[in-house]
């Protein structure tokens, strides 16, 4: 079993809340270990979708997920906002709050888009400050999200997996590694996911994110519209592997299907995790190697060949 994150427990495998499902939710509550939710869907609602949101949370575990604290941006943090969202996360008891390394708007104004931000030491510096200070406010660690991106800045000086590290570490924060952003992102930019994976420090992934995207032959985004791609789905196995696994959540946002097929896609990730298991039975076999000749005729036969365990990367 693996250890907590921060104090976040493996919640294992949610869904998340969209308005077009309460009316199943409310009616069958079907066995799903979790819901997220979009904080700024619920901040300021006292109608339908708060009286929702308290009757799952009564049953499920709650974590809130936003998309506008801009923690990237130049203009001052919004405590109205930070105030806000603290509340609602002590109304439904959230397991944690988590939003996006990025950008949302600037002098005041909002774009209601995940903006990128350039990865260099000013930058970096910047965001590790206002997370302290959004972390002091909110009495809990922050979990932040690793946005897809489509466009590059000459003003980098690292890439974003040593930006995303040392921010985690310095600011004393958890991650929510979206595994569809970075397979997104490696192939607008052209890097290796898996390299992107191996350099997070994995005692601060508190959650990973999985999604569907639309290929535009030129590049992908992440229109969260479709099944996981099995790119993508191997990528998960990848990170799995390296985390012992955490909270694990399917984000389907345009043509949403019935509730019962969101919920059977995140359940395809059951699959994957059998795989890592079957990948440390096989490093356990390999570690009995070094200490065993396997020419001796008592063990020949004895110790199973690890070779069938091999994990193929991401195509």
């Amino acid at each position: 079993m693996p250890l907590p994150r921060l104090g976040h427990p493996n919640l294992g495998l949610g869904v998340g809340l969209r308005t077009v499902h309460f009316p199943h939710l409310l009616e069958h509550r079907p066995q799903v270990d979790w819901f997220e939710i979009i904080s700024e869907n619920f901040m300021d609602s006292k109608g339908r979708p708060r009286y929702v949101l308290d009757q799952l949370a009564d049953r499920y575990p709650i974590v809130m997920h936003g998309v506008s604290m801009s923690i990237g941006s130049t203009d001052p943090l919004n405590f109205d906002y930070l105030r806000n969202l603290k509340s609602l996360a002590d109304a439904v008891r959230a397991e944690w709050i988590s939003d996006h390394v990025c950008w949302t708007g600037v002098a005041g104004r909002n774009t209601h888009d995940l903006l990128p931000i350039p990865y260099n030491e000013a930058s970096l510096n910047h965001v590790v400050e206002r997370i302290r200070i959004v972390q002091d406010l909110l009495e809990r660690p922050l979990v932040l999200e690793n946005p897809s991106s489509y466009v590059t800045f000459t003003s980098s000086t690292m890439p974003e997996w040593e930006f995303i590290a040392r921010m985690a570490n310095d600011a004393d924060c958890g991650l929510l590694i979206d595994v569809n952003n970075t397979y997104v992102s490696s192939v607008n930019h052209d890097f290796d996911p898996i390299e992107y994976l191996n350099a997070i420090p994995v005692e601060r992934v508190v959650q990973f994110h999985l999604a569907g995207h639309t290929n535009l032959g030129t590049h992908l985004i992440d229109t969260h519209d479709g099944h996981v791609v099995d790119p993508v789905w191997k990528l998960y196995r990848h990170a799995h592997q390296l985390t012992g696994g955490v909270s694990t959540l399917l984000e389907w946002d345009a043509r949403i299907p019935p509730f019962p097929i969101v919920h059977a896609e995140v359940l395809k990730a059951r699959d994957y995790m059998s795989a890592t298991l079957a990948g440390r039975n096989a490093q356990r076999v390999e570690n009995l190697s070094e200490e065993v000749s396997l020419d001796h005729p008592a063990m020949a036969s004895a110790v199973p060949h690890p070779a069938s365990y091999v994990f193929a990367e991401v195509e």
